[in-house]
């Protein structure tokens, strides 16, 4: 019986700490409080990692309880929350971080929180999916299902953006930087380099699933840099570029016209560096439109059930890649757009805040 208070006292804390206030950050605080790693400055980081990242973990903990429609209840939720309060616990009750042994051993345990979150995409997207197929099958599909888990999802997969970019730039400072990297930060990031990197990544992808894949043509000053995470814009890249060339392939599959080549033009604005995908694959209805941001919207045949264990990445599936970009855009200040022409193709227009000032838009 003696797990039952202890249950209580957590319920209590989490009640406690969920109702605190978070405290965003800028990519610009980020770099200027990187550039310098002594241990007195990994000390105050990991100070305040220790107040805020439990105040983040029992939000979202919270929220887990309390979804709509019955879906916290679904196994694969219950999971995900349990996940949420593991760490919440394993940060709250760690001892005050006061000497540099102390800072150490606790990068070394969020290190191993941010790994135990790695699958909490699939597994929330899994969960959602086993609600749908329950609803579906009993023909109970509420009209503001899509809305309320769109809006609980945005919020929830913004807030895991920022939970793991607070512990992975911490993680990151202990590690010996390149020149011009501050923790995941790339002082010098060029959008080229990682357009290129994120084309191979999809075009290998394609050519596995495909046989063949269209070429991608780069426009943009190869010696254009300014500062961004590298892995962000990877992933958004990646996404966007695989889109593009599932579409012109699928389009072009039995033809003997040629195949026109994904284009991407990387501009440099005062205020946005602006990163356009193009392609020729037909477009999307704009009856269609609206619903791409949405979750759980996908436009492949047959997406890959997410029970089987071990999916890997597929040219299309669980309709989780584009509103997730679209957060990752967010989260300094851009913003992703899609507008298509049905019939000709579709352009993705990636907005990147290059100020670095905006705040994370804490949910």
């Amino acid at each position: 019986m003696a797990s039952e208070p202890v249950a209580r006292a957590v319920a209590e804390e989490v009640g406690r700490w969920g109702s605190m206030k978070q405290t965003g950050v800028t990519l610009r605080y980020m770099m200027e409080f990187g550039s310098r790693p002594t241990p007195r400055n990994l000390l105050l980081s990991a100070q305040f990692l220790h107040k805020e990242l439990p105040i983040r973990f029992a939000r979202r903990a919270l929220e887990l309880e309390s979804l709509p429609f019955g879906l916290s209840n679904k196994p694969a939720i219950l999971k995900v929350r349990d996940w949420y309060l593991d760490s919440f616990r394993d940060i709250r009750y760690f001892p005050e971080v006061r000497s540099r042994n102390d800072e150490l051993a606790f990068t070394q345990m969020i290190n191993m929180v941010k790994m135990r979150h790695n699958n909490v995409v699939p597994t929330m997207a899994l969960g959602v999916q086993q609600l749908k197929k329950e609803l579906g099958h009993a023909r109970k599909v509420p009209f503001e299902f899509d809305d309320q888990i769109h809006e609980f999802l945005d919020r929830f997969y913004m807030s895991r953006i920022g939970i793991r970019m607070l512990i992975g730039q911490h993680v990151a400072l202990h590690d010996p930087q390149p020149s011009g990297v501050i923790g995941l930060i790339n002082t010098r990031l060029s959008p080229i380099q990682v357009a290129q990197a994120a084309c191979e990544d999809a075009r290998a992808i394609c050519l596995r699933e495909y046989g063949s894949a269209p070429d991608i043509n780069i426009y943009g000053d190869p010696n254009f840099t300014f500062p961004y995470v590298t892995h962000h814009l990877h992933l958004m890249l990646f996404e966007l570029v695989k889109n593009s060339l599932r579409a012109v392939q699928e389009r072009y599959m039995n033809s003997d016209e040629d195949v026109p080549p994904v284009r991407i033009i990387v501009a440099d604005g005062e205020e946005d560096v602006t990163i356009k995908v193009s392609d020729e694959g037909g477009g999307i209805p704009r009856s269609g439109l609206p619903r791409i941001f949405t979750y759980l919207y996908s436009t492949a045949k047959n997406p890959p059930e997410l029970d089987r264990p071990n999916v890997g990445v597929t040219m299309a599936g669980y309709g989780f890649g584009l509103p997730i970009s679209r957060l990752y855009a967010r989260y300094f200040g851009g913003d992703l757009q899609i507008i298509s022409m049905e019939g000709y193709g579709t352009d993705a227009y990636l907005h990147l805040s290059r100020l670095g000032d905006s705040e994370e838009p804490l949910p």
